[in-house]
């Protein structure tokens, strides 16, 4: 492990940990916590109706049954990014179309991962991960990757890897929350009769415009609500480590926006970083440099992964 890559030294790693060698994976924790692990749909939406929907500045035209077909995502604003490979715009079998989930911006919903500012060897050991199983997706990525080649997952990372990152998610703060549900998509949505309740120790990820995310609109962002004060203890413990973890900033750079090909954590969706932490605390989470974070979340409790995710999804991308 060299410092000129990862900017820190094998001492700072095993202040946190006497294991430094590969632990063998634990068994999966009996439940996640659902608001970041939203996997199964508690209700349909409202059927859209037939006729083809438009989005503001674009003049494509697509139906609801072709917005949410997973082999061919709609290209709203095809001019807005370069010509991509096919996988991102076609899918076969099991190998939905890249830009279904992440979108032709990568930006990605909120259950999907935000791929700009990634290094393609980073995007392509993922995959490799996925496809060999160290590395567990419910409900998709594991059996995506299976059936997508190798050169299309070389393609698809070179192509991800031109798009820049930028704002997506605003973080607020606040003791309570629109009620909501899963709709399609395993996306959260806003229930139709209205009403609050408290977010307790939840983020809670909703999106700016309901309408245009639902159409897959590349430029139609979220909103990450968070517990009061949550933004600055994620900011201490990001920084200091808080004795049980170690700074983000040592291996993720001073901005956190990567080093290497260690990821960008600033700007991420909050609930996307949750799931990952709760995936390395637990051992579900394997692949290359999982050893590397596992002791960085074995000590963290629910209310640090919270905090955590809700200050590093506030900074700047």
């Amino acid at each position: 492990m060299r410092k000129t890559l990862w900017g820190f030294g094998v001492a700072g790693l095993l202040a946190l940990s006497t294991a430094t060698q590969p632990q063998q994976p634990q068994a999966p924790a009996a439940s996640y916590p659902s608001w970041a692990f939203p996997l199964k749909v508690e209700r349909p939406l409202p059927a859209a109706g037939p006729e083809p929907k438009t989005l503001a500045g674009s003049s494509r035209r697509y139906t609801q049954d072709q917005v949410d077909d997973l082999l061919n995502p709609p290209d709203w604003f095809a001019d807005q990014r370069p010509d991509p490979p096919a996988i991102v715009l076609k899918g076969h079998g099991d190998a939905l179309a890249c830009g279904a989930c992440h979108l032709m911006s990568g930006l990605g919903h909120p259950e999907s991962a935000d791929l700009t500012g990634l290094t393609v060897a980073y995007m392509v050991q993922q995959m490799n991960d996925f496809r060999a199983g160290s590395r567990i997706d419910v409900p998709r990525m594991n059996k995506i990757a299976k059936a997508t080649s190798e050169q299309e997952s070389q393609q698809a990372a070179e192509w991800f890897a031109k798009l820049a990152p930028r704002p997506f998610t605003r973080v607020i703060e606040a003791d309570t929350v629109p009620k909501t549900f899963l709709g399609d998509g395993r996306m959260r949505f806003v229930e139709p009769g209205g009403g609050t309740e408290p977010i307790g120790n939840r983020i809670i990820s909703l999106p700016e415009d309901q309408a245009r995310a639902r159409l897959r609109d590349p430029n139609s962002g979220f909103i990450a609500y968070v517990p009061v004060g949550s933004i600055a203890k994620g900011k201490e413990l990001a920084e200091s480590g808080g004795g049980r973890t170690l700074a983000c900033a040592t291996c993720h750079g001073p901005n956190l926006k990567g080093a290497a090909d260690v990821p960008r954590l600033s700007g991420v969706h909050p609930i996307y970083i949750a799931r990952q932490l709760y995936r390395f605390r637990d051992g579900t989470r394997n692949g290359t440099a999982a050893a590397l974070m596992k002791p960085a979340a074995d000590r963290l409790t629910d209310e640090d992964i919270v905090n955590l995710s809700a200050y590093l999804g506030s900074l700047a991308p």
